[in-house]
């Protein structure tokens, strides 16, 4: 999707990683941050995976870039809170949402929630605490990338919540 008619029609919206700070410009200068947010104020389905997680947050800690946001999801995030690239890593996650067997997450360059607002589901943490998934009403945020996984169940995640729209 790059221009804004193109939400007309769909049933959900998938905000991929990436450069966060790239990603939130170019949909500032294609026009595309009020649509998505008309999208999801309509109830519309949004996930977005790492980079997209920082573009839906409401609030970057130190965001000393003063990048675009969408605003969508109660929480504050921390891009690269685990470092730089060579610091990527693999965690198994405990996801009750998911079922009982942990789902393997991919952190690339991965933002944490840091702060939770209200009406915000966590479904997942570290061992630590600091959490690495939400839910806001028919919105996900992952810090993690489910597409590198071999695992489809939030995929299927997201699916459920594109049901209430059908």
């Amino acid at each position: 999707m790059r221009l804004p008619q193109e939400l007309d029609g769909i049933e959900g919206l998938i905000i991929p990683g990436g450069e966060s700070t790239t990603m939130g410009q170019v949909a500032e200068r294609w026009g595309l941050l009020e649509p998505i947010r008309a999208f999801s104020e309509q109830g519309g389905p949004v996930w977005g995976t790492c980079a997209g997680m920082i573009l839906m947050a409401r609030k970057i800690v130190d965001n000393s870039r003063s990048q675009p946001l969408l605003s969508l999801i109660d929480v504050a995030v921390r891009r690269n809170a685990f470092g730089r690239q060579v610091d990527s890593f693999e965690a198994d996650l405990d996801v009750p949402v998911l079922g009982e067997e942990p789902f393997h997450g991919v952190f690339i360059r991965a933002p944490v929630v840091e702060n939770v607002g209200k009406g915000v589901d966590v479904l997942c943490r570290f061992e630590d605490g600091r959490v690495a998934a939400v839910r806001q009403g028919s919105l996900l945020a992952t810090a993690f990338h489910p597409e590198l996984a071999n695992d489809d169940r939030f995929h299927r995640y997201f699916i459920e919540l594109l049901r209430p729209r059908q």
